[in-house]
């Protein structure tokens, strides 16, 4: 069997791993495979092949790697969907560090109050602003959009 056809071969079988991951690992590897496999195709050395599939694998690795870096989700708050929908102040867990319990979308979340912000009685409503892991960030105004 030519060489060409085993790179293609290892390809396809990464690449349909991938579509069962879904990571994008997988598919950037299996580009460095496909890359490899045109190198054979062309004729080159063996040590060609090898690293034509390595460096288009650790492009896409890195390419996709800081995509990811930078579209992780709960890393910025400009893309927070609830900012500025108002909550209600239930209780507060401990209100000198500004920490609280608000009704939203009919359960409750662990919020905390932006440390500027005065500390409102139970019932009070207040607005998301953003987002710090699973807990809310709450300002007594609505946040400028």
């Amino acid at each position: 069997m030519e060489l060409w056809v085993l790179w293609l071969i290892a390809g396809f079988v990464l690449v349909i791993a991938e579509l069962i991951t879904g990571t994008f690992y997988l598919l950037v590897i299996g580009l460095g495979a496909f890359a490899g496999g045109v190198a054979a195709w062309t004729g080159a050395h063996v040590m060609v092949q090898a690293v034509a599939s390595a460096l288009v694998a650790l492009a896409g690795a890195w390419a996709v790697h800081h995509w990811h870096v930078r579209n992780r989700p709960g890393t910025s708050n400009d893309n927070l969907l609830d900012r500025g929908q108002p909550v209600v102040l239930e209780s507060w867990a401990n209100e000198a560090a500004g920490i609280a319990r608000v009704r939203y979308r009919g359960t409750s979340w662990d919020a905390r109050v932006a440390p500027a912000e005065a500390r409102p009685a139970p019932g009070s409503t207040l607005y998301i602003m953003g987002q710090q892991g699973s807990e809310l960030v709450v300002v007594n105004a609505p946040p400028a959009k």
